[in-house]
Parts: C-alpha cells; structure tokens; sequence
C-alpha cells in the first residue's frame, strides 16, 4: 500500500499523540497526588537498525504492552529504577513487600505492571476514539535491564526498514519523577489508520482523560 497521507491529517495525528500523552500525564499525577506534565513529545522516523541506538543502554524498568489490532506494535513506559520503586510505592501505599536480587519484590512488579496498564488504556482510549475504531491489548510485561536490551525482548518488530516512533518525556513536580512513552506502531497499518481520520474531528474532546477514581 501506499504510505502518502494528507497532511491535514497528520497533523491531526500529531496533535492526537500529543493530547495522548498529556492523558498520561494527567493519570501519573492521579497516581501520585503530584503534578505531572509533558517535558517533550516528538514523532521519529528511524531505520530498524538505529531504535536501540535512539532508546540509550542505561539500566531502565521497563513496561511494555502489545496492541492486538491495528496500528499493531508496541507501547513501551520507560523508568529509572529507583523512579520505578517510588511509583510502585505510591500505589501499594508504602507497602512494598521483600525485594528479589534485583531490588523489586512481586508486589511491585505487579503493581508497575497494573500501572503500565491504566497508562496504555488511558493512551490508547484516546487513540481508538480519534481513529474511530477499538484497539484491544495485551497484559503489561515487567522488565528491568538495559534499555536496549528491553527493546530486543520485545520483539516481534515489522518487516520495514523504518519504525514510526512516538517518543514523550513525562516529568512530575520539577522532574524529581519521570518516565518516558515510546510508542511503536506498524507503520501501514497506522497509515490506514491516518487515511480514514474525519477531518472535522475534535482531537482535544476525543482524547480527554476520564478520572481514574
């Protein structure tokens, strides 16, 4: 297929990722009880070769969730470790349980990951109202190491030599708590996807973030 869209419509899309990730940032704060906001939001276009290179080595915890229908890919919630813990603090509530040998203890594996999964729901609730169609999606996966090396397990990357890549920098109260969102679509489905936007659409009120109590 083609992958020539109008560009009225990819700068809906545009604004679309943006809103999206200010969702996000709106639920980090509910989480939290801090204020939270988008630091940077950008759209990359990058060869296969060069993600891993883009992503950085440092250790991260990652969470990652894989769409089931179109666009298809991934979403990736990358943070610090210790981020991670504070996070995971929050929502049990101080109560963290015994950490394994890599500092996390089950509770909080499991809380990330519930966590992980309010904030692709959150983003791609939005996503599904802009495009007019639904986007099921996995269980939230747990994986703590080196970024490049959470990017290799989640494999199952399409048959392209370019990935689309949606990349937000999310920040709470002067950036003492962040995580960053990629965002990995297949990237002709994502252009179907495009092509059929309603021109008239309301991006703002489609993507507008519910409470999460």
């Amino acid at each position: 297929m083609g992958l020539q869209v109008d560009v009225r419509k990819l700068d809906l899309f545009n604004q679309m990722a943006k809103e999206g990730s200010g969702t996000v940032a709106d639920h980090l704060g509910q989480l939290t009880g801090l204020n939270a906001s988008v630091h940077t939001s950008q759209i990359n276009f990058l060869d296969i070769d060069d993600v891993t290179t883009h992503i950085g080595t440092e250790r991260q915890v990652g969470i990652y969730v894989e769409l089931n229908e179109p666009p298809y890919g991934y979403v990736l919630f990358m943070l610090d470790p210790a981020d991670s813990k504070r996070l995971a603090g929050a929502m049990l509530g101080g109560m963290g349980g015994d950490a394994d040998a890599e500092g996390f203890s089950e509770m909080e594996r499991s809380a990330m990951g519930e966590i992980g999964n309010i904030m692709t729901s959150a983003f791609i609730d939005g996503w599904a109202n802009v495009l007019d169609t639904t986007i099921d999606m996995g269980t939230p996966n747990f994986v703590l190491g080196p970024a490049a090396g959470i990017i290799e397990k989640m494999g199952g990357w399409p048959d392209s030599e370019l990935v689309f890549v949606i990349d937000s920098q999310i920040t709470v109260e002067d950036g003492d708590l962040g995580m960053t969102v990629y965002t990995f679509p297949e990237l002709e489905d994502l252009v179907a996807l495009i092509q059929g936007i309603d021109l008239d659409t309301d991006v703002v009120a489609d993507t507008q973030a519910d409470d999460l109590v």
